[in-house]
């Protein structure tokens, strides 16, 4: 004859193997957000150094732009982003919003739920 399990004990042997998937995704994402970390150290550098300067070379900003699109996934990556948006807006508003349109399109957007709904 078959024992049964006791829900209690499906309950946690699920807990025990998300916790594990929890642990090895953990792990391996480690590396990728230290990467992420430094890519944002260097950029932030070269943000602050064109907000210093208030350089209007749109190669520059855009190049830095299309770098850190890649990294604005981590907060200090998307305060990074906000702030060279908030600057290139009044240099170039129409390259900027295609800019956070793109951060959209990667990395969705706090509003999403709300344009859905039709709260905007």
């Amino acid at each position: 004859m078959k024992s049964k399990r006791l829900p209690q004990m499906e309950a946690v042997a699920d807990s025990d193997a998300y916790q594990g998937l929890l642990r090895d995704l953990t792990a391996a994402i480690a590396p990728l957000q230290t990467l992420h970390q430094q890519a944002v150290e260097t950029l932030a550098s070269t943000i602050r150094d064109i907000l210093h300067s208030r350089s209007r070379d749109t190669r520059l900003i855009e190049h830095t732009f299309d770098h850190l699109l890649n990294h604005a996934c981590i907060p200090q990556g998307l305060v990074c982003f906000k702030s060279l948006c908030r600057y290139y807006w009044q240099i170039n508003p129409q390259a900027t919003a295609s800019y956070i349109f793109a951060y959209r399109d990667m990395w969705g957007s706090d509003t999403d739920d709300d344009q859905e709904s039709g709260h905007e």
